[in-house]
């Protein structure tokens, strides 16, 4: 197709208005049409598109035969990700669906084979990808000047979770759980970096501070709050996460670390713009620039990260491309969260081939 793409966006919550803000921000894009059962959602949708109004659907499948939309981006409730999914494979309309792909193996597992057999492309909104540290850290580590990588350490000390509609996030059931609802960004990461298929899992978790007061008709919630997760590659590489959700006094939100033979490179986000690369022969340690792309025109929760996202699926689908992440990407950053749930509950290592992949 050429011209101005049409997207619709389904779920308008706080992720589904962040994409609305980065469309509104875009040239050659525009929302010409959202859904959501919740009416304040659908009211924060209209906030911010200013003065611009458009369809408005309290039922997705409807959005979806509408003819006003060229594409799709899904941020409705991640329990919600699969059904949805199923009603967009009916059409012939690339969609976007924010992460976790699905909150189960057996639903990502369905979604990859449907995937597959549609010419419309599935891209999953695994948007850290895009942040700059991490963008100039993976340019590095691809360019070798570390050597062969051997150890993936990633630092997640930040504030809770969010308040939801419904409290929806509050449970395991509806995330898929925190390392699954949280981390599969961070997994996604050790994926791409790594490249090659996590092995092993061992992971140590628990709730220990937030929301342990919290009950909803009469359930309480039971989202973990920090945890350790140790992941083997088939490579031979090593990867770790430390994330702490009680932890909002932090100079930096992400510290995250490659290391290779022959040096190591580091980033944190937000930052200061730039990374710093060591190098072993002479223990010299060299800033890189690393600062948000001045073409980012909506910076947004996540450092310009989802505007570059939104920017280069519309640029996907207008060019007939495929997906910088796909399905796979996000059956895999799933399926390493799934084995550290796993690992945590039944207190053992975890094989990933245990989970039917």
């Amino acid at each position: 197709m050429s011209g101005v793409v049409r997207l619709g966006v389904i779920g308008t919550g706080m992720m589904g208005c962040e994409h609305i803000r980065n469309v509104v921000a875009l040239d050659g894009a525009e929302v010409t049409a959202v859904s959501d059962p919740h009416p304040p959602s659908l009211e924060w949708a209209r906030a911010n598109l200013g003065d611009v109004r458009v369809a408005e659907f309290a039922d997705h499948r409807e959005l979806l035969t509408s003819g006003l939309v060229d594409a799709v981006i899904v941020a409705s409730p991640n329990f919600t990700h699969a059904s949805v999914l199923n009603d967009v494979y009916a059409t012939d309309l690339p969609v976007l669906v924010e992460k976790p792909m699905c909150t189960t193996i057996d639903d990502c597992n369905t979604i990859v084979r449907a995937a597959s057999s549609r010419r419309a492309i599935t891209w999953v909104g695994l948007e850290y990808r895009y942040m700059a540290p991490i963008a100039a850290l993976v340019s590095q580590v691809r360019s070798g000047r570390i050597g062969d990588v051997k150890m993936i350490a990633i630092r997640e000390h930040r504030f809770p979770f969010l308040v939801k509609v419904d409290n929806w996030n509050r449970f395991s059931r509806n995330t898929g759980g925190t390392l699954v609802e949280k981390c599969c960004h961070f997994f996604d990461l050790m994926n791409l970096v790594a490249d090659s298929r996590p092995r092993r899992v061992i992971a140590s978790g628990g709730q220990d501070v937030n929301h342990l007061d919290e009950v909803y008709d009469g359930e309480r919630s039971d989202i973990l709050d920090n945890a350790f997760v140790i992941v083997e590659y088939d490579n031979g590489i090593r990867a770790n996460l430390d994330l702490c959700m009680f932890a909002e006094a932090s100079r930096n939100e992400q510290e995250l670390s490659v290391v290779g033979t022959l040096g190591k490179v580091e980033a944190a986000v937000p930052g200061d713009g730039s990374i710093w690369v060591g190098e072993r022969s002479d223990r010299s340690l060299t800033s890189v620039a690393a600062p948000i792309d001045e073409r980012v025109a909506h910076v947004g929760f996540h450092f310009g990260a989802s505007f570059i996202e939104v920017a280069r699926f519309c640029d996907a689908v207008r060019n007939g491309t495929g997906p910088d992440v796909d399905v796979n990407a996000g059956l895999w950053s799933v399926a390493v969260g799934v084995a550290a749930h796993r690992s945590i509950d039944e207190g053992r290592p975890v094989l990933i081939d245990e989970l039917g992949v």
